[in-house]
């Protein structure tokens, strides 16, 4: 009999532990859940988007300031902000999954949060491919594998597709203005850097050790760029461009004015909407490329 009930707990086991569901976040935490998250709070607003395209939108129960797609993310509870996080709320949300974005939360939080017992998915995204492996993980934890894989096959058809498009074409210089004061930039590991390679463009300053390096004038002028890119909106592009039509006219971009702004809800969010800020991206850089096939390099580009 007690070789019965020990057979039977030991096989009670082995099912739970099936049942569990296992996945490697970011950080390299491992990430265990019983059973599929039915409560999530989300610190990223690009988290947000992902959560949403693996199926788990009914799953969501709050979510940082600014997670504004898909239009049901607008009306969920705020928990915070970049600056504060109000631990106090994402406690009463009772949230059996809470997913956060490693450089976008200062590590004294995310110590705070699993000093609340709460279970964490770390999401640090630099390479495209980190975006469907995202949403695989995020499909599994929220018990939605087969929508996050439809929104992988399609992310990645797409990508494929920018990406064969553009293969082979003449590199043109691109400067990626983060931030206009002071100057800031990205290198080769930002995933908008692998966008850039994608089209055929050449970041300036892909050899810099920081991710969002700080340059001055004279080295951004010194890389004479074909196309100066920011990542604002309308509204922004007299302020992020005034300075280099005031300081930098003999820049080739600056003189046949090739410069614009691509969404930043779109390229600066790690989501499957990426792919549509990069085809843009491509779009600018395929213009500049042809005008310079049209004139002397070095008199016009």
């Amino acid at each position: 009999m007690k070789a019965c009930a020990a057979a039977l707990l030991a096989a009670l086991a082995v099912l739970n532990a099936r049942a569990e569901l296992r996945v490697i976040d970011d950080a390299g935490h491992g990430v265990v859940l019983a059973a599929p998250a039915q409560r999530v709070v989300s610190l990223g607003p690009h988290l947000t988007e992902l959560a949403y395209a693996a199926g788990g939108g009914a799953a969501m129960v709050g979510a940082i300031r600014y997670s504004d797609f898909p239009e049901a993310a607008r009306q969920l509870p705020i928990v915070g902000d970049a600056h504060a996080i109000n631990f106090e709320r994402i406690v009463q949300l009772k949230p059996d999954l809470v997913l956060v974005w490693g450089s976008g939360l200062n590590e004294r939080h995310k110590a705070r949060l699993r000093s609340l017992g709460l279970t964490v998915f770390e999401s640090e995204i630099r390479q495209v491919q980190g975006i469907p492996d995202t949403l695989r993980r995020l499909g599994a934890l929220l018990g939605h594998a087969d929508a996050a894989e439809t929104a992988v096959r399609r992310f990645e058809l797409q990508w494929q597709a920018l990406a064969e498009r553009h293969r082979g074409k003449a590199p043109v210089r691109v400067f990626w203005q983060l931030w206009h004061e002071p100057l800031m930039t990205i290198n080769r590991e930002h995933l908008i850097s692998e966008a850039m390679r994608s089209c055929g463009g050449a970041n300036v300053f892909a050899d810099l050790p920081l991710l969002t390096p700080s340059v001055s004038w004279e080295a951004a002028v010194a890389t004479d760029p074909q196309l100066i890119v920011s990542s604002g909106g309308k509204e922004d592009a007299e302020r992020d461009f005034a300075a280099w039509r005031r300081l930098a006219k003999n820049v080739s971009a600056v003189k046949r004015q090739h410069y614009t702004s691509i969404d930043g809800d779109l390229i600066g969010r790690m989501g499957p909407r990426f792919v549509e800020a990069a085809t843009t991206l491509c779009e600018v850089i395929d213009l500049v490329r042809n005008a310079c096939d049209k004139f002397p390099i070095s008199s016009q580009c």
